[in-house]
């Protein structure tokens, strides 16, 4: 038996001036720092094997902050792919590490134009059905941007080629990531359809902890 635990990282500053964020790079605000603690509290005694987080850097301070929590003797470390960053990371202690590895197929979607734009004077200019259907549809994506089904194309091969693997090798997961490509991997887990995935929403800093056994999740729970 396995967990697989996923967290959508906490409020970050463009969030608080409901700015469409995406791939622009903003940290948690203070609030957000709050609620990826409160998280931690939620899951301090879970034992992870590793750690997934988008490579931006909301989702890494949420699984970071999180883990400051944690009741299990292992250390979070980051695993840097190239560069003296990787030659010289050199354990020379034998730590029991979680090894946390940063993942661009994780990342929110991508919102193109829209990126930046605060989305009520968004509303204003295009329409608020617009915004809306760019926002909560499964295949609309916004200007130059992704859809959510876009985000589920990018983001579901990863999981099946690496999470699903690592879990049927009874490894208990954390992924930090975000609404969007958090809602892909629920949407594949559950077999939701493409007419109710956009009513499915994912709150900030709220773990839900699956459970998979025989190659099937057999459970969930919601840490609220």
């Amino acid at each position: 038996m396995a967990l697989l635990v996923l967290l959508r990282h906490g409020q970050s500053i463009w969030n608080k001036k409901n700015l469409f964020t995406g791939w622009v790079d903003v940290p948690l605000s203070e609030e957000g720092i709050k609620e990826a603690l409160n998280a931690g509290e939620k899951i301090k005694d879970l034992c992870f094997d590793i750690i997934y987080t988008s490579r931006l850097i909301r989702s890494i301070q949420t699984a970071m902050i999180a883990m400051s929590k944690t009741e299990c003797d292992r250390m979070p470390i980051i695993q840097h792919e190239c560069g003296k960053m990787k030659d010289w990371a050199i354990i020379n202690n034998k730590f029991d590490i979680i090894p946390v590895y940063e993942i661009e197929e994780l990342n929110e979607r991508y919102y193109g134009k829209l990126q930046g734009r605060n989305k009520k004077q968004t509303a204003e200019e295009y329409g608020k059905e617009q915004v809306h259907i760019w926002r909560r549809s499964y295949a609309t994506p916004p200007p130059e941007g992704e859809s959510l089904k876009n985000n589920y194309e990018r983001t579901i091969p990863f999981f099946k080629d690496t999470i699903l693997k690592k879990l049927n090798e009874n490894k208990n997961i954390l992924i930090s990531a975000h609404g969007n490509s958090l809602r892909a991997i629920v949407k594949h887990i559950e077999n939701i359809s493409d007419e109710d995935i956009p009513k499915f929403e994912i709150p900030t800093g709220v773990p839900m902890v699956y459970t998979f056994s025989d190659g099937t999740f057999t459970n969930k729970k919601v840490l609220e």
